[in-house]
C-alpha cells in the first residue's frame, strides 16, 4: 500500500501531540492491517479484534437509534484501547496509558481518523494499475451508509380502530 509511509507518518505526529500513545493501527474495516506501529502488540491479531468489535458497535449504535459509528473506548486495568472511524473502508485503534488525558486522546484521535480516512479513501480510489488483475474484478465498494426513514405521525383519519377491521 503506497499511502502506508503516510499512515505511520500520522502515527509519529500522533504520539508527539498525544506522548501516552503506546500505540497505533490502521486496519480495513475487513480486519487486514494497513499499517502499524504497535510494540508488544501483534498487528494482524489486534486487527481482527478491532473489525469485531466494530461490528458489534455498529450494530449496538444502529440498534439504538444513534446513528453511524464514530468511535469506541475500552479503558482495562492498564489503560485506553480506542477505535474511530477512518473514512469509508478503515478504522483507527489507538492504545494509551491509563494516565492519558481522554478529552486529549478523543480529540487528537478523531483528527488523526479523519486524515487517515482521507488517505485511504483516496487511495481506495485510484485505479489499479497490474494488468495481471482482471478486468471483470469489481473494485472495493465503499460501506454502504444506512439512513431511516421517520414514521409518519398518525393521525385520526389513518389510524384503524379495532371496531372498523
Amino acid at each position: 500500500m503506497a499511502a502506508e509511509a503516510a499512515l505511520l507518518d500520522e502515527f509519529r505526529r500522533l504520539r508527539a501531540r498525544v506522548p501516552q500513545l503506546t500505540g497505533a493501527l490502521a486496519a480495513g474495516v475487513d480486519g487486514l492491517v494497513l499499517a502499524h506501529d504497535t510494540p508488544g502488540v501483534e498487528p494482524d491479531g489486534l486487527a481482527a479484534l478491532t473489525a469485531a468489535a466494530l461490528g458489534v458497535a455498529t450494530r449496538v449504535t444502529d440498534a439504538t437509534g444513534r446513528g453511524d459509528f464514530r468511535e469506541l473506548l475500552m479503558r482495562g486495568t492498564g489503560g485506553y484501547v480506542a477505535t474511530y472511524a477512518a473514512g469509508r473502508t478503515a478504522v483507527l485503534t489507538l492504545l494509551a496509558e491509563d494516565g492519558v488525558n481522554v478529552g486529549r486522546l478523543h480529540l487528537e484521535g478523531r483528527r488523526a481518523g479523519a486524515r487517515i480516512g482521507e488517505l485511504v479513501d483516496a487511495e481506495a480510489a485510484l485505479p489499479r494499475r497490474n494488468p495481471a488483475e482482471s478486468s471483470a474484478k469489481e473494485p472495493a465498494r465503499p460501506m454502504p451508509t444506512r439512513t431511516r426513514s421517520t414514521r409518519a405521525a398518525r393521525t385520526a383519519a389513518n389510524a384503524r380502530t379495532t371496531t372498523e377491521s
